[in-house]
């Protein structure tokens, strides 16, 4: 087999694996956090929650096809290693910055939500204001 393709099936078996691991390990932990930016609403949290988790694998797995092609023929088992790392190496950092991206949003829309909660109703009126004559 040639070396490119034991290359490209390392890579997409890595890839895969990765994005699946990333992705389980979000939608657990991330499930408390979405439900307290939805006010405890857990059915929507559990709807959100879900499609994020098929929005990420969709987005990811699509950049792991999308980059699995390369330019030139690996023609040695250091050149396999190089082009694992280059790879595999920009995939986590994709997968990395999706996920900050997804906890940026959520923070800011979880902070708007507490800042709303946080503010007290108006003063019922404590005395009245005579009416004015011609008013």
């Amino acid at each position: 087999m040639d070396r490119t393709v034991i290359a490209y099936v390392i890579y997409l078996a890595v890839s895969i694996g990765l994005t699946v691991w990333v992705a389980r390990t979000l939608s657990q932990n991330g499930r408390v956090f979405l439900a307290d930016v939805l006010k405890g609403d857990e059915k929507l949290a559990d709807a959100v929650n879900h499609l994020l988790v098929v929005g990420f694998y969709l987005v990811n797995l699509g950049f792991v096809a999308l980059y699995l092609s390369g330019d030139e023929a690996i023609e040695d088992t250091r050149g396999v290693f190089e082009a694992l790392s280059t790879k595999l190496g920009v995939v986590l950092l994709v997968l990395g910055v999706m996920h900050l991206g997804n906890v940026y949003v959520l923070n800011r829309i979880r902070r708007r939500g507490v800042m709303e909660r946080e503010q007290f109703p108006p003063v019922a009126p404590q005395d009245w204001t005579p009416r004015q004559a011609g008013a």
